[in-house]
């Protein structure tokens, strides 16, 4: 079971130890950062809204509430945190959860941490993001990149792509529907491109930026890039199950992906997401700053891949202790 709000729990030797907040800890990014630090000797405080998650720790993160209607008590959880890990973010609007919240739910959180003293921010963001897109999400992402910048906090901000690894959703999904469908629809001519991401290479890096001094904004991306039709192909060829692929126009990707998302029970894709595939936004120019190669990765967890669907909305239930 999780561990209940308020809990200190954290080995005695390593009490004089630097402490790091990351929020969701217990959540598939975070929970990566959260692992990395603690294997540094890091203190690690996670805060949460869902203290009734597994605790794959034992125990060793110190949990205070994610209480962004509570400013005075957000400043308290940061209270002797020098460096603040923030992974939290909604990917798309739902009932009960939006951008737009999410963006003050954030700048709260930014907040909050510079009244605790909080020395430095690593901060998520996403590759791409602009004040110009079309899409809210990538508008909402560079409006806080904006404000991080401004906050006179030091700050370090970090860009994902794509992210893949033990626990993903995008990869893990495309998986488990090669094994499910012995067609699979490619919306337009499939040829944009995406540039994965191991989840640990990203952590990894956040830890690293973490120790850091100057303010930076750096894109998080792996040593591969595919146009979208060749990532599907390639995932169908390491599970063994390759399929036929089919060009189809967005609006029946839309009405298909609504379809199964009522069969499911969760959101499957948004038009913006499908928007924002499309218009190349999950590919970057540049260096890797990750070496593990998707390709290698499918194949080494072969057996386990899209096992399993991965619903987003389920791990957005919040859990009790």
């Amino acid at each position: 079971m999780g561990t209940p709000f308020g809990s200190t729990d954290s080995p005695p030797a390593n009490a004089r130890a630097e402490l790091h907040a990351v929020t969701g800890a217990f959540g598939f990014t975070g929970r990566f950062v959260a692992r990395r630090l603690l294997d540094a000797g890091v203190r690690v405080r996670t805060l949460t809204n869902s203290p009734g998650k597994p605790d794959p720790f034992g125990g060793h993160l110190e949990v205070r509430p994610l209480a962004f209607d509570d400013p005075a008590g957000l400043a308290e959880s940061l209270r002797g945190v020098r460096v603040l890990h923030n992974t939290y973010w909604v990917r798309f609007n739902h009932a009960g959860f939006s951008h737009r919240q999410a963006v003050r739910n954030t700048l709260a959180l930014f907040s909050a941490a510079k009244q605790a003293g909080v020395e430095r921010i690593v901060h998520v963001s996403i590759a791409n993001a602009s004040a110009d897109s079309p899409f809210e999400y990538y508008r909402s992402k560079a409006a806080l990149e904006a404000a991080l910048e401004g906050s006179g906090v030091s700050f370090a901000i970090v860009r994902p792509a794509l992210l893949f690894g033990p626990g993903d959703i995008l990869i893990n999904n495309i998986a488990w529907m090669l094994r499910h469908f012995p067609v699979l629809g490619i919306f337009g001519d499939g040829r944009y491109r995406l540039r994965p991401v191991h989840v640990d290479d990203m952590a990894a890096l956040m830890v690293a930026q973490g120790s850091a001094r100057g303010d930076v904004v750096v894109d998080v991306v792996g040593p591969e890039a595919y146009a979208y039709r060749d990532l599907v192909g390639m995932i169908g060829e390491a599970i063994g199950h390759r399929r036929l692929l089919l060009r189809v126009p967005v609006w029946a990707g839309l009405v298909a992906a609504r379809a199964m998302g009522l069969v499911l029970r969760d959101v499957v894709l948004t038009r913006e997401e499908m928007g924002g595939l499309m218009a190349g936004l999950l590919d970057v120019q540049g260096p890797a700053t990750g070496a593990t190669r998707l390709s290698e990765w499918a194949r080494a967890n072969a057996a386990d891949l899209g096992t399993r669907y991965a619903s987003e909305l389920a791990r957005r239930r919040p859990a009790r202790p």
